[in-house]
């Protein structure tokens, strides 16, 4: 993954594409639009609880710890 934002940066609601998401390991990336920042994420961490969501699609999110460190949450489809 990329370097951290600042803290402040780290908790708003950003913007981004689903770079990868695997179903069987149940996680993925997101690239951010604004610097093409990279930050994983978990299938749990998708808000409307569908446990799945296709690479390529429009989301935002927020960037807060996780258990192994920064990650996306609140990963919320836009299109």
């Amino acid at each position: 993954m990329t370097a951290a934002p600042s803290l402040a940066a780290a908790f708003t609601v950003r913007s981004g594409v689903v770079a990868t998401f695997d179903d069987h390991v149940g996680a993925g990336i997101v690239r951010d639009d604004a610097d093409a920042a990279t930050w994983w994420f978990h299938c749990t961490r998708i808000a409307d609880a569908s446990r799945t969501i296709e690479p390529g699609t429009p989301v935002r999110y927020r960037v807060e710890p996780g258990p192994t460190g920064l990650e996306a949450v609140a990963v919320t489809p836009t299109a």
